[in-house]
């Protein structure tokens, strides 16, 4: 008996399912190598875009800098989208009412969700795969002994033998579903370990370049201030 007897044997549901397994699996695994090399380069872009960033002399000279160091464009969009409200505030519209405070929290937040939803990418996949497929599976092994016992009660007698061999093949649908959804479960839990960690990170960044943006922003107004107290 070779190893696709099952197949050749099972009705259009039970192939069915085992496609969908095997569709399951090549999608989870496509988003996992992906993700691992995403991960490995936003960790170390993220560490040393920010560490190039704050050891710049300037701002104009630190987003220079960022265009080498950044390569997933993570820190980028936050820097520019706080850099253009800081120059120009887009004046006469909702967007640009309100303090420097306001908008600079406000842009940030938006850079920061946009930079989050491409970590994020393929995480929803993952769960989906880790939560279906053993179900799926389980489909196929519950169809799979409904038809071979259906047959075999049409075929007479039945013994020991003639059972187990069909139930066993319709079990590998079981196993199937719990060897795709494994995988997807754990580099579900990584992958969203290791993006909570890039999250954290940048949002200290974010908070310490709008410190930054506000206190660049109101050093002029308070010299002008003082000189102006002068006698």
């Amino acid at each position: 008996m070779d190893a696709l007897h099952w197949w050749r044997q099972g009705d259009a549901v039970t192939q069915g399912a085992a496609l969908v397994l095997l569709a399951m699996s090549v999608a989870s695994w496509v988003v996992i190598l992906w993700k691992l090399w995403l991960m490995r380069r936003a960790n170390a872009d993220v560490a040393r875009s920010t560490a190039a960033f704050w050891q710049a002399p300037s701002l104009e000279l630190a987003v220079q800098r960022l265009q080498s160091f950044d390569r997933s464009a993570l820190v980028l969009p936050l820097v520019g989208a706080a850099n253009a409200v800081a120059q120009d505030g887009q004046h006469g519209t909702l967007a640009g009412a309100g303090s420097l405070s306001q908008r600079l929290t406000r842009v940030l937040r938006d850079a920061l969700h946009g930079v989050l939803g491409r970590l994020q990418f393929g995480q929803v996949l993952l769960a989906t795969v880790g939560s279906t497929a053993p179900f799926v599976g389980l489909l196929g092994t519950v169809w799979g002994i409904y038809h071979a016992l259906t047959a075999m009660a049409g075929a007479g007698q039945i013994t020991i033998d003639r059972v187990a061999g069909p139930v066993g093949e319709a079990l590998v649908m079981t196993a199937a579903g719990l060897a795709v959804a494994l995988p997807a479960v754990l580099a579900y839990n990584v992958f969203g370990r290791l993006v909570g960690r890039i999250e954290a990170d940048l949002e200290g960044f974010a908070r310490d370049l709008r410190e930054l943006l506000i206190d660049t922003a109101s050093a002029p107004a308070q010299a002008a201030s003082t000189h102006g107290a002068r006698p």
